[in-house]
């Protein structure tokens, strides 16, 4: 589950766009996860062959828990060979983690009443995870082993394996099928269970499938049921016994999209303002030269082709970070070393309310076309909730435009772990001396607010002197 934002916790996996034995490229979107901020589409950062799905469609589960694991062609030799041994990703094939699975009921629970769920069991590498997250516990297992496993009910992590480094094959699990030992899995509690079946997951009842269904066929509410399955868990007979219609705790109105994002954007902004000590600078800026050198620009050119005056403070911000680096950096708690690349994060406003501030990958790096065409995409998919994972946690500094919001200025909070943003309010004509005279000349004031843990107000001064100094000269912007 990668993280979308300081602010982020976890995300609710709302569909796979790939099963398992699938191809997948670098770039393709293989799940859709909602958050706070909305629907995000998650895509893979390696070329492979999709082996396992961890997680199911509708589970919550945190930031950094591994959602699939991801094969490469070495690997898919050892799952067709059933019992070739191979460590770690083998030669051109990615990063592994082998899954152990505890499928067995409760003790006195219903056939079909399983409540185990995926759990890893050695420390390589799964798409999704963080660093620092996988677990350790557990064998490394082959996969027929672990499809013997399943079938039997058997916990592949209490299977002792023959093979190098203790590998469990085909043939311990079936060797161990009879012992005595108690290779069988009592409860998914054991296993630190993934999904919404959680115990990591605060308030959640935990109940079987099927007791789960009967609940609701019978219209009883689990919260008021007492379990009598391992650890408290529900079982059907549970449900069965419980009167029809008994209720638990009032409970409360679950939040809408629009209120769940307002708390996400409040928390996250909350928490900037108490750990980030801002300093504020605004500058006002002549654009004359740059309106004119657009009209030109976009005279002979259809509507959808033209560029607007956003692209041109867009990219001339981008330009000014590469001479002030210190302003497009991540604080990582006790530094914030400037980042390489400068991916502009472009705020956008959405119907429903909230808002969003998606990344513009290498935004130095591109023509005003390019530009243009990249922030008509963000925003229309911003808007339809089809934006990417990768936009939306890689951004380096952001910039707020309300242009056509009739504001004079802007004044930002820092969306950590950034440590600057920059704002401009609205293009207007206003009386302006130039040699000595009051004319008529379009102004904008732009403002950057940044983060006196890693600069000073000079740092930010040079930002704007830069950004003006860029606009004085908007054909060498377009490049």
């Amino acid at each position: 589950m990668p993280s979308l934002g300081a602010d982020m916790e976890a995300g609710r996996l709302v569909a796979w766009k790939v099963g398992v034995g699938d191809a997948v490229k670098r770039g393709d979107i293989v799940a859709e996860v909602e958050t706070e901020k909305g629907l995000i589409e998650v895509e893979v950062f390696a070329d492979g062959v999709v082996r396992e799905l961890l997680v199911e469609p509708g589970a919550k589960v945190p930031v950094g828990t591994a959602l699939a694991r991801i094969g490469g062609a070495a690997e898919s030799g050892a799952a067709a060979g059933g019992e070739a041994e191979t460590d770690g990703a083998g030669a051109g094939g990615a990063a592994r983690v082998d899954v152990a699975y505890a499928p067995a009921a409760a003790p006195g629970s219903a056939p079909g009443e399983a409540i185990g769920e995926p759990v890893e069991s050695v420390g390589e590498t799964a798409y999704g995870a963080a660093p620092g997250k996988t677990k350790l516990d557990g064998a490394p297992s082959t996969p027929a082993a672990r499809r013997e496993a399943r079938e039997k009910q058997l916990d592949v992590g209490g299977v002792r394996g023959s093979g190098s480094h203790g590998r469990v094959g085909l043939e311990d699990v079936r060797g161990a099928e009879g012992d005595a030992g108690g290779a069988r899995v009592a409860s998914a509690a054991a296993t630190g269970a993934r999904g919404e079946g959680s115990a990591a997951e605060a308030g959640r009842v935990r109940a079987t499938p099927v007791a789960r269904r009967r609940a609701e066929e019978r219209g009883v509410d689990l919260g008021a049921v007492e379990g009598s399955g391992r650890d408290g868990v529900i079982l059907l007979a549970d449900v069965e016994k419980a009167p029809v219609g008994v209720t638990g705790p009032a409970k409360t109105k679950a939040a809408s999209p629009a209120e769940a994002m307002r708390a996400a954007i409040g928390a996250a902004m909350a928490r900037s303002k108490r750990e980030i000590p801002h300093y504020y600078l605004t500058h006002t800026i002549d654009l004359g030269a740059a309106m004119s050198w657009l009209e030109a620009r976009n005279a002979d050119r259809p509507p959808t082709e033209r560029v607007v005056p956003a692209a041109l403070l867009v990219k001339a911000t981008a330009l000014a970070l590469k001479k002030v680096p210190e302003l497009n950096a991540w604080w990582t708690g006790s530094a914030a070393p400037p980042k390489a690349e400068v991916n502009v994060g472009v705020a956008i406003s959405l119907r429903g309310g909230g808002l969003v501030a998606p990344a513009i990958p290498g935004t130095d790096q591109l023509g005003l076309d390019a530009l243009m065409a990249a922030m008509s995409d963000v925003v229309e998919r911003a808007r339809r909730g089809a934006l990417r994972a990768s936009e939306m946690g890689s951004a380096t500094v952001t910039v707020t435009s309300l242009g056509d919001r009739g504001v004079e200025s802007v004044i930002p909070v820092i969306i950590p772990p950034q440590v600057a943003i920059v704002g401009f309010g609205t293009p207007s004509e206003r009386p302006w001396v130039v040699d000595g005279e009051v004319v008529p000349r379009t102004l904008v004031t732009a403002s950057v607010a940044g983060d006196h843990r890693v600069t000073d107000g000079h740092h930010g001064a040079r930002l704007l002197a830069r950004i003006e100094k860029l606009l004085q000269k908007p054909e060498k912007l377009d490049s």
